[in-house]
């Protein structure tokens, strides 16, 4: 039997956080859906080793931000994304992958998040509507990576968060290498894809949340498809 696919989980792991509690089972599904084995790892965000991550054939930056320690997974996104390998990132993740693109692709070096910070460009800014432990309707672009996963154009998605995109600076995010491939019914940000990187797709919402209602979550199995692709 091949080895099993290491991934590694970036993040600081709560046992409350129901996305926390969603993961590894979302990961054990999209393993037998796959037929193959695999081994998650969680790496707290205040001992993040490169060298460490190099090992692992895909990262998942997960939910719970403010990280304890978020220039660490700044540096993580930013090598993900430059380097190929197959990331996922949802809620918290989402989040902080936007704004590390802003900063070192757009050149907005004062992008922020209005969580932790009180000036620079909000790029994450609180939402009109807390999304804590809401579901919403969500629609995926035609041909997207997102749209590939669930073989749909919609969703009925669930979320935990109080921040996301500031609808100001969506346009220009989408407007370079990035993809805005998943909205809500109001037309706000719910998700982005780069469609030249091997799998990098980030959602608001946190799909591996299906798995809590004994349902595959199609991004992970796509996240891990990826993984074993370049394997």
């Amino acid at each position: 039997m091949s080895s099993p696919l290491r991934l590694s989980l970036v993040g600081d792991y709560r046992a409350d956080a129901v996305a926390h509690q969603a993961i590894p089972l979302a990961i054990e599904r999209a393993a037998r859906w796959l037929n193959i084995t695999a081994e998650a790892e969680w790496i707290a965000t205040d001992r993040l080793d490169e060298s460490e991550l190099q090992l692992s054939h895909a990262v998942w930056v997960v939910p719970g931000s403010p990280y304890r320690n978020d220039a660490g997974v700044f540096d993580t996104l930013r090598w993900v994304r430059e380097t190929g390998k197959p990331f996922l990132g949802s809620c918290g993740g989402f989040q902080y992958a936007l704004i590390e693109y802003a900063r070192n692709v757009l050149g907005w070096q004062d992008a922020s998040h209005a969580e932790t910070d009180t000036e620079g460009r909000m790029v994450i800014a609180p939402l009109s509507c807390s999304l804590v432990e809401q579901r919403g309707a969500v629609r995926f672009g035609p041909g997207s990576r997102i749209a590939r996963a669930y073989g749909a154009l919609e969703s009925d998605e669930g979320y935990h968060c109080n921040f996301g995109v500031n609808p100001e600076f969506s346009a220009a995010l989408g407007d370079n290498t990035l993809r805005i491939t998943a909205w809500d019914n109001a037309g706000d940000v719910r998700g982005v894809e780069l469609p030249d990187h091997p799998f990098y797709v980030a959602t608001l919402f946190q799909s591996e949340r299906a798995a809590l209602q004994d349902k595959d979550s199609p991004l992970v199995i796509a996240w891990m498809q990826a993984a074993l692709a370049q394997r």
